[in-house]
């Protein structure tokens, strides 16, 4: 049976709340890294797989933090990247 490789990623939200994310992929857009994160399921009820976030990665010597992207722009820029990722593993 084959392992399936996955990077886990523990964060504290606004609220204080522990929250734990599966990375799926960092890409670079115009020199600019971003982690593709799912959000792991806590609730083995739980039937919503959730939304893939896009946030900025920083990096601070051996530290690593996210960003929200708060800029429409930017965002837009990411998807579209995405996007055209996603549709060339199609073809």
């Amino acid at each position: 049976m084959a392992e399936k490789n996955e990077q886990l990623i523990e964060t504290i939200d606004e609220e204080g709340n522990k929250v734990s994310f599966e990375l799926l992929d960092i890409v670079t857009v115009e020199n600019i890294e971003y982690a593709l994160l799912l959000p792991v399921k806590t609730n083995k009820d739980d039937k919503d797989e959730g939304e893939i976030l896009v946030m900025r990665l920083k990096k601070d010597g051996e530290e690593f933090s996210f960003e929200a992207i708060e800029d429409d722009e930017e965002f837009n820029r990411i998807a579209e990247y995405i996007e055209e990722l996603e549709d060339e593993i199609e073809e």
